[in-house]
């Protein structure tokens, strides 16, 4: 006669313990959605697939997750043009609502990106993009970049040509757009701060690359050295025109790290020797640049260049977000603080984030050796872009 009662307690628990059960289901996080708007096609196709390969490796890394969560890709091919860049970015912020925008390469474009973020106060990480604009006047408190500015190596490569290399006059060259413009003038404002001039500033329209009457020029303006701005498809031309042209064992070519990474197995021989100042080479001797440089290989079957170094610190640097947050995105303040506050363990060396969100590193001076850019030793240590015009 005790049964019925014993029996509805125990249906009762069992009730509870389903609810229970289904409400936690129902409250358990979804995955933290990424938006890659990056170039898939066009000059700097290359890059962004490396940029994508190495912020997927850090996640796969990790179990498949960002501290903790689930991560859902959503893509788009940026083109490398700036006037589709609001469309693009409106897609994956507005269309499919996601969590943290990871772009892009053209700086042109990650000014637009960075202007929608700033609109819809979508949190962004620009995975390459150096445009000084974006941590400048464009700072704020959801952007963040994981890769450099574009002051930050030509600076010290300028500082490297009139102090170490001892040169006094210097033609520039670069494509006519931010991240050439901005190269260019980083360059000589650390190359002309220590005594060295700059004789003439050339440029062409992106992604133009009929080099034929600027290495005239160059050849004819006879300066010590030659400091450019090229990248991807673009570098690989210009180096192998400059020595056809001549010139390379005439005047000594120098430039952003970009001209040679990635770059060296279709410029051949006629890369061999040069040097380039950037945050990353390929031999630093560093635990965790070991430890990623097998990880990448095995995984993608290529050897990894910058790009990759910045996309899987792209991820590092969001998992710091979300570990700050417990894995709650939506905190966005706790997910900033936690950004900003990060030590990153970065294949490039450890860095930390700059009062306006860009990494403070060292900057490297390379030399292309074989099929690599050799560590010739550091141009500027602990390099913190002035970010001149942020107000954040």
């Amino acid at each position: 006669m005790h049964s019925t009662p014993l029996r509805s307690l125990t249906l009762a628990c069992a009730a509870a313990a389903a609810l229970f059960t289904a409400g936690a289901q129902a409250q358990a996080p979804g995955p933290v959605k990424v938006g890659l708007m990056l170039p898939y096609t066009g000059t700097f196709a290359a890059l962004g697939v490396a940029i994508e390969n190495g912020f997927r490796l850090y996640v796969e890394e990790n179990g498949g997750k960002l501290a903790g969560r689930s991560v859902e890709y959503f893509k788009v091919d940026d083109e490398s043009d700036p006037a589709k860049a609001p469309e693009n970015a409106n897609k994956l912020v507005k269309r499919d609502q996601v969590d943290v925008l990871v772009g892009t390469v053209h700086s042109g474009v990650a000014m637009g990106m960075a202007k929608v973020a700033k609109d819809n106060n979508a949190l962004l990480i620009v995975p390459n993009a150096g445009a000084d604009a974006v941590t400048g006047p464009l700072c704020a408190p959801n952007i963040f970049r994981s890769s450099f500015s574009n002051w930050q190596p030509a600076y010290a490569m300028g500082l490297v040509a009139a102090e170490q290399l001892k040169h006094k006059t210097a033609v520039t060259l670069a494509w006519k757009y931010a991240a050439g413009d901005e190269s260019v003038k980083a360059f000589k404002e650390g190359f002309e701060g220590k005594g060295g001039k700059v004789l003439k500033e050339l440029n062409l329209p992106f992604p133009n690359v009929e080099f034929q009457a600027l290495l005239t020029e160059i050849a004819a303006l006879k300066p010590d050295a030659v400091y450019v701005f090229f990248a991807g498809g673009g570098a690989v031309k210009f180096v192998k025109d400059y020595a056809a042209a001549g010139l390379k064992e005439k005047i000594p070519l120098y430039g952003a790290g970009f001209l040679t990474d990635g770059t060296l197995e279709a410029q051949g021989d006629a890369a061999s020797g040069l040097l380039t100042t950037l945050h990353y080479a390929d031999d630093l001797k560093v635990p965790k640049d070991q430890s990623f440089r097998t990880a990448y290989a095995k995984a993608y079957k290529l050897q990894p260049d910058v790009y990759a170094v910045q996309g899987y610190d792209a991820a590092q640097l969001l998992a710091a977000g979300l570990k700050a947050a417990g894995g709650d995105i939506s905190k966005r303040d706790a997910v900033v603080k936690g950004m900003e506050q990060a030590r990153i363990d970065s294949p490039r060396g450890p860095f930390t984030m700059s009062r306006a969100h860009n990494p403070v590193q060292d900057i490297y001076l390379r030399k292309v050796v074989g099929k690599s850019n050799q560590l010739v030793s550091v141009a500027a240590r602990s390099l913190d872009d002035p970010a001149r015009g942020c107000r954040m």
